[in-house]
């Protein structure tokens, strides 16, 4: 007779799909190259650049962002031919952003903050490209304000982005993201001709900017007066965690017809005392 196999007996603890499991799907993975591709460059990129960039042949590359496409993973500008990351993407980043402990636990807190202010607020962590807003309620009798979940804000004209850079510009490694950013748009804003700008309280050279950080680390929050919009105003109060860090912002802002914009009025003195609890909640001193 034959002689029967012989089997270890670890095999009979592993589960039958080990190695499934332990294997993965290569493709996914490859796929996901691109993905990841786009979300580190700075804008859409040309099928040529994008291949390049996540390692592997164009048409390769293009088999990959078809499916994507058709996903919404992915979006092709039909005039630039230039791919980008798509709405089903972004609803992921979303979701994932909105899943953070310190997130979840400023959007508790919004209701009641609405209450206070009576104005539209929102919540913003920094993202791959800077800025980003993830969370935000409308007031029932605000003015609506042109803004989306997903907006990336400058660094320069939003309270939004003069928080993040004010208490991110000054430490470390962030330094070296901050910098060149407020270069870049502190360029664009040159650029603009002064006659006739609708926008006021804007920095256009590195004093101007320096002494708008320097105000907004003193006053413990960020505010923008007809800055980032004709008309509009906010305050952007800075949310940190245990190691110091800004882990996000609180955003309050609406017509400077109804929103008191004094730096000690109602709306920026609750939006303050509400990031303050919020970062001493996340074990901040």
């Amino acid at each position: 007779m034959p002689a029967e196999p012989t089997v270890s007996p670890i095999a009979d603890l592993l589960p039958s799909d080990a190695e499934p499991v332990r294997a993965g799907i290569q493709s996914v993975e490859v796929g996901f190259e691109l993905l990841n591709a786009l979300s580190e460059a700075p804008g859409a990129l040309m099928l040529r650049d994008l291949a390049a960039a996540a390692g592997m042949s164009a048409a390769k590359a293009h088999r990959y962002l078809v499916s994507f496409q058709r996903m919404g993973l992915v979006i092709q500008d039909p005039l630039s031919t230039r791919y980008d990351l798509g709405p089903a993407a972004l609803r992921l980043g979303l979701a994932s952003l909105a899943r953070i402990d310190a997130v979840r636990l400023a959007r508790e807190r919004i209701d009641g903050l609405l209450g206070e202010t009576g104005h539209t607020l929102a919540i913003a962590v920094w993202g791959n490209q800077g800025p980003t807003m993830v969370h935000w309620v409308e007031a029932p009798q605000s003015v609506p304000v042109t803004l989306r979940l997903g907006d990336v804000m400058p660094l320069l004209t939003s309270a939004t982005g003069r928080c993040f850079a004010a208490f991110m510009g000054n430490k470390g490694r962030d330094v070296q993201r901050i910098d060149p950013m407020v270069r870049d748009e502190l360029a664009h804003l040159k650029n603009l001709p002064r006659s006739g700008l609708p926008l006021v309280d804007v920095p256009r050279n590195p004093a101007e900017v320096q002494a708008v950080f320097e105000e907004t680390r003193r006053r413990g929050l960020a505010r923008v007066v007809h800055s980032l919009l004709p008309g509009v105003g906010g305050f952007c109060a800075p949310v940190f965690d245990a190691q110091g860090r800004l882990a996000l912002g609180v955003v309050v802002l609406g017509s400077v017809a109804t929103l008191d914009t004094d730096w000690d009025g109602p709306p920026a003195t609750a939006l303050l005392r509400c990031a303050r609890q919020l970062s001493a909640d996340l074990g901040h001193a």
